[in-house]
């Protein structure tokens, strides 16, 4: 088995288009107007086609609250709405539910700067998402 780095990865999971991972790459790398950048790794390697979000918790039970996914819908929309989902374990008693939503390239840093050192909780994001699940800024 494939092991993940204990630090915010951005795996891909869907290899149907090459230059979109690239596009996608390139996009999650571009500094915000006020120069901040998401903390990530970027994990391109095909034994992770077709990985969950469930699937994903299960392997990085250490280190980061948030790590990413890009999945097909990533990889074949064109605002490219990378998956973030909660990794940290629940501590025993904790019933609050922390379902995937997507954000746009443009502010995976903020989702990225603000969950894992916890400065922001996760229901800041998924109340601001729009409609359609995908965060696109406060």
């Amino acid at each position: 088995m494939t092991a993940l780095p204990a630090i915010p990865v951005l795996v891909r999971t869907w290899f149907g288009d090459d230059a979109a991972w690239e596009s996608l790459t390139d996009e999650v790398r571009t500094p915000s107007e006020d120069g901040f950048l998401a903390n990530f790794t970027p994990v391109d390697d095909p034994a992770f086609a077709g990985l969950t979000a469930e699937a994903l918790r299960d392997r990085q039970t250490d280190g980061p609250i948030v790590s990413f996914l890009a999945d097909e819908t990533t990889l074949t929309s064109p605002e490219h709405p990378v998956l973030v989902v909660r990794v940290l374990p629940r501590r025993d008693g904790d019933q609050r539910d922390f379902p995937p939503f997507r954000v746009v390239p443009a502010e995976l840093w903020s989702v990225e700067n603000n969950l894992n050192p916890a400065t922001m909780d996760w229901a800041d994001f998924t109340r601001s998402a729009d409609g359609d699940g995908v965060f696109r800024g406060f």
